[in-house]
């Protein structure tokens, strides 16, 4: 029986020979994640169901991560419930403020997932991981709770859309531009409950950051998970990382596809979502001039060590612009800590940002960089829905980290190659 990356993860984790899309299985998890709004919810569904124990210790992970470090009471006791929850439970990956990250840039980082695992998540950006050949989606709180005490949940296989991406990539262009792109092609429902696996020689060129980025923002197009066949790539970033076994998983020549789409990426220049729609996509010079009063760069979208470099590339010797503010979040510890390491940090601060420890903090307008009425800020974020880094008469506009720096330089939209320093490649 042919079947694609995802269905083979999916019928051995259901202890099957194989399966269909539109099959309703029950699989076995590898890792079940919560953070610090969705595990409280969780913790408290466990405990109705009248669960005493979770079913590993070493394979329900909680990150605190959104509403941290607590920015006011609420939080506060949020957290607090999911500290004493691990304590109790006594979990081996409780991440605490000060060691830990945002969620999904975090565990692939501490080796915490891998190919051909099983991942669910109480986040809809759970999908990161099938950067790494790993099938993972988001659910909500209480199928969170129900994998937490059984460490199974029951799935629907979905159709899969093949995304074939050739060409020669732009300088300034990464998988931020072609996530975008695809979902300016296919609309925000192109990919609704289906998965997405992402192919192409362009792809096979393409370092585990932009992997990471496609991955995460498979949601925006209404994917149930995105995902990347393993190759040498893959296992370069999985050296040193991860101490358990993996098994890898590649989809057969036969197998069958809901549909196929090819994408020439040669001509792609750097995209940018207008508000109020990831999939409100233009070219940066067609919104060349846009006013901004903020710049945000990081979160599980765009945060990672890469990211930070290509933008101390724009800053280094540059200001932000007046009356304009610019943030920036490191993703993890650890690459906040390389990032001080290579002196990009320095870089940052002298042109005038702000510079966090790891939350997604701005992201959903949590803090750390909410709007006022009427303010316009660019970021490197997944989501620019209405209200959603705060004010409702607020925009936002999402790009690739070079767009963003670039355009806390001027003050206004701008194309990475404007502000003068040349690209190079990382």
């Amino acid at each position: 029986m042919a079947m694609t990356i995802t269905e083979k993860i999916l019928a051995v984790h259901a202890g099957l020979k194989g399966v269909a899309p539109g099959e309703i299985i029950n699989c076995r998890v590898d890792v079940a994640l919560g953070n610090d709004i969705t595990a409280p919810l969780a913790i408290q569904a466990f405990r109705e169901m009248g669960a005493r124990k979770v079913f590993d210790k070493a394979k329900v992970i909680l990150v605190p991560d959104h509403f941290t470090p607590n920015k006011d009471i609420q939080s506060a006791d949020q957290c607090l419930l999911m500290r004493r929850f691990a304590e109790e439970q006594g979990l081996t990956h409780y991440h605490e403020v000060g060691r830990m990250g945002i969620e999904h840039a975090l565990l692939p980082e501490q080796g915490l997932v891998g190919p051909g695992y099983l991942v669910i998540g109480a986040d809809s950006h759970t999908c990161t991981y099938g950067a790494l050949g790993a099938f993972a989606t988001g659910v909500g709180s209480t199928d969170l709770a129900a994998a937490m005490a059984t460490g199974e949940i029951w799935l629907r296989v979905p159709e899969t859309i093949k995304f074939i991406y050739t060409g020669k990539l732009q300088p300034w262009v990464g998988g931020k531009d072609l996530i975008l792109y695809t979902i300016k092609n296919i609309g925000v429902d192109g990919a609704l409950y289906k998965a997405m696996e992402i192919t192409g020689a362009t792809i096979r060129n393409l370092d585990m950051s932009s992997r990471f980025t496609m991955a995460n923002m498979a949601i925006e197009a209404g994917g149930k998970n995105g995902i990347f066949p393993v190759d040498e790539i893959t296992l370069d970033y999985l050296r040193g990382r991860m101490d358990t076994d993996y098994t890898i998983y590649q989809s057969d020549k036969d197998a069958s596809y809901a549909e196929v789409k090819e994408y020439d990426c040669t001509g792609i220049e750097p995209q940018v979502a207008c508000p109020s729609s990831p999939a409100k996509v233009k070219g940066v010079r067609a919104l060349a001039g846009v006013a901004i009063d903020q710049a945000v760069i990081g979160s599980c979208t765009n945060g990672r060590l890469e990211d930070l470099r290509i933008a101390a590339q724009i800053l280094k010797g540059k200001k932000v612009a007046p009356y304009v503010r610019l943030i920036v979040i490191p993703a993890t510890q650890e690459i906040y800590l390389r990032a001080l390491k290579e002196g990009l940090v320095e870089i940052f601060v002298q042109a005038g940002a702000a510079v966090s420890t790891p939350t997604c903090g701005p992201c959903l307008g949590g803090h750390m960089g909410v709007l006022g009425a009427g303010e316009v800020a660019i970021a490197t974020t997944n989501r620019n829905f209405v209200g959603r880094m705060g004010h409702p008469t607020s925009q936002v506009y999402l790009a690739n980290p070079a767009v963003a720096a670039a355009s806390a330089v001027k003050g206004t939209i701008t194309h990475p190659e404007e502000v003068g320093n040349r690209w190079a490649t990382h």
